[in-house]
């Protein structure tokens, strides 16, 4: 089966201008799938990348990154696949992220994820991805989710990783059939097909996802327009004393993001980064004292 056509965008920048150019590529029309900044340490310039399901307007990229954007149609493949080919598993919290290839890799002591990207966004090596995995197992220490909503979910590795965690239900939602599909299947390779139902839907405006509310715990770990789009509805789906985690944000854009959720009298207490990537734990407040604590 092909996948989807795709297009990208591309231009090399000094590291010291990646994240605002990434920013750049994720505001400017049309909307992309996903945005990188590929890095070297011995080098002074990083590549910065966007990839798109319809073709992105060159010159308009270029003027407002004022840099000679490279934009292109990718040849027909499983781009995600095959970019996925060699590359190590990953460690992130307590979690071992895996292709069937490395089943045999997984050491003693941690709980195994084997993730097959298929033509879903979501594996692990993505720094975003790595941060929620380590938020979700600090927040395991402080308490049970009974109840989680994965936003956006791609592969599923953030719904399966709830799941193994919590062994509670799990609602994951994605606007792309074929990451629904994505995640139906990865749920049944780790055994928590019965644990996690899975939801076509753009957004929180589903039966189910309502049905299911309120949530415990909130996972989005999307881009920031459609984070700070969101924010209501991921407020109102939200239980008194429960928690939101969000990601795939850029960390010169966590005020932004913050000030969307803030504005819904949700309150910010604590913050994963790693390189110019975030995720952001928030509270939505039980009456009386707001906790303090960090997770």
């Amino acid at each position: 089966m092909n996948s989807p056509p795709l297009w990208k965008a591309s231009v090399i920048v000094p590291k010291e201008a990646a994240a605002d150019i990434a920013a750049v590529f994720e505001l400017t029309p049309p909307p992309p799938q996903s945005v990188l900044i590929s890095e070297n340490p011995f080098e002074r310039d990083a590549a910065v990348e966007a990839l798109y399901d319809r073709s992105p307007d060159q010159e308009l990229l270029s003027r407002v990154c004022g840099q000679n954007v490279r934009c292109e149609a990718l040849p027909d493949q499983d781009w995600i696949r095959l970019s996925l080919e060699g590359l190590p598993p990953v460690r992130a919290g307590r979690f071992f992220l895996h292709g069937a290839h490395d089943a045999g890799l997984v050491p003693r002591g941690v709980i195994p994820l084997r993730i097959e990207a298929g033509m879903a966004f979501g594996t692990g090596h993505h720094e975003s991805t790595a941060l929620c995995l380590e938020a979700l197992c600090r927040l395991a220490k402080a308490r049970r989710f009974e109840r989680v909503l994965d936003v956006g979910c791609g592969t599923g590795v953030l719904a399966i990783a709830a799941a193994k965690l919590w062994h509670g239900m799990v609602v994951a939602s994605d606007i792309d059939p074929i990451a629904v599909e994505v995640t139906r299947a990865n749920a049944r390779n780790n055994g928590a097909g019965p644990e996690i139902h899975t939801v076509c839907a753009g957004g929180l405006d589903h039966p189910q996802i309502r049905a299911s509310a309120p949530h415990d715990l909130i996972c989005a770990n999307i881009l920031a327009r459609p984070l700070t789009r969101l924010a209501p509805a991921i407020a109102k789906a939200m239980r008194s004393g429960g928690t939101v985690l969000l990601s795939g944000l850029l960390r010169n854009q966590e005020n932004l993001v913050l000030s969307f959720y803030q504005a819904q009298k949700l309150v910010f207490y604590g913050a994963f980064r790693s390189g110019p990537w975030s995720a952001l734990l928030l509270n939505k407040p039980s009456p009386g004292p707001v906790p303090r604590s960090q997770p």
